[in-house]
């Protein structure tokens, strides 16, 4: 099982607390850091803002060497498919080829209205077409153009550059949907994530994706299945209650929703998410400044998984 750090800016965090975070994430031996793609805090004040996803991951390309860099997921919303396609490479290249993509339809309606964000009403026939624009533009040849004529974008002969630096950016799909979700993931998807869901619904919508996966000739296998789940671990009962406090929680809420307890209490349940299907699990942290929580699942969690 591979641990990594996903983190939500938009409640509040510098790039500097991210820049910290992200370095921490690479000493203490985590295989990546990924960040949310919002604009506006969900609760609370948000100071000092929100920063852009592709922005603070192109920053973090030249800060750190080693762990994979990425979002879940970054809005279609938000940016043209042309565009994003050349961002992601960007920082692809910035980064030596770790970064992942992870593109959902986007669904926070206040957040578009606060800074004039267009939110069409159909915007899953819109990530379907972003997808294939991206995962087309990448994939053409250089010295040949891409063109695509769809219902909501069309591109005429562009050069599809620049090319990553991978042969391939992992892309990254996910949700809950039970039927439209999960062609799209075997249509498009190098990973299928499932976020805040409890390890039965996991395995049920891991099944989903596999079997949509074999109706297209597709091996089911070819996936990588993850979670994305609250983390609040502590080595004591006082230690988690005071974690759960900073973040606004009830202790026993988390440990029903999400990966919280003990080291031994997080690592019997991530078990049971591996029987599920999961392979990768993205431990959302909400409390940026406490640095000594991921030392502790570090040096106390992640130890036991390896």
């Amino acid at each position: 099982m591979e641990l990594r750090i996903f983190t939500e800016p938009q409640q509040g965090a510098s790039y500097e607390t991210l820049l910290t975070v992200a370095q921490a994430t690479e000493d203490l031996g985590f295989d990546a850091f990924f960040r949310s793609d919002h604009y506006l805090s969900m609760g609370g004040s948000g100071l000092p803002g929100p920063t852009d996803a592709w922005i603070t991951l192109a920053g973090l390309a030249r800060e750190t060497r080693r762990i994979r860099l990425g979002t879940l997921m970054t809005a279609a919303t938000f940016r043209l498919p042309g565009v994003l396609a050349v961002q992601v490479a960007q920082v692809d290249q910035m980064s030596g080829g770790r970064v992942e993509l992870g593109l959902g339809a986007g669904w926070f309606e206040q957040e578009h209205k606060a800074y004039g964000i267009p939110f069409p009403k159909e915007k899953f026939g819109r990530l379907e077409e972003q997808l294939d624009i991206i995962t087309g533009l990448w994939r053409t040849e250089a010295g040949r153009t891409f063109s695509y004529d769809g219902t909501y974008y069309r591109l005429q002969d562009s050069p599809a550059l620049p090319k990553p630096a991978q042969a391939t950016v992992p892309v990254l799909i996910g949700g809950h949907g039970t039927t439209r979700t999960p062609r799209l993931a075997a249509r498009f998807a190098d990973e299928f994530n499932i976020p805040f869901a409890s390890v039965a619904d996991s395995e049920r919508q891991f099944g989903r994706v596999r079997a949509a996966a074999e109706e297209i000739g597709r091996d089911g296998g070819d996936l990588v299945y993850s979670n994305a789940l609250v983390a609040c671990v502590g080595k004591n009962d006082a230690e988690v209650a005071r974690r759960a406090a900073a973040i606004g929680r009830e202790v026993d809420e988390l440990k029903e929703n999400g990966l919280a307890g003990s080291p031994a209490e997080v690592v019997e349940k991530i078990g049971r998410y591996t029987e599920a299907g999961s392979s990768r699990i993205y431990l959302q942290i909400l409390d940026l400044d406490d640095l000594d929580h991921l030392e502790v699942i570090s040096s106390d969690v992640q130890s036991q998984l390896t």
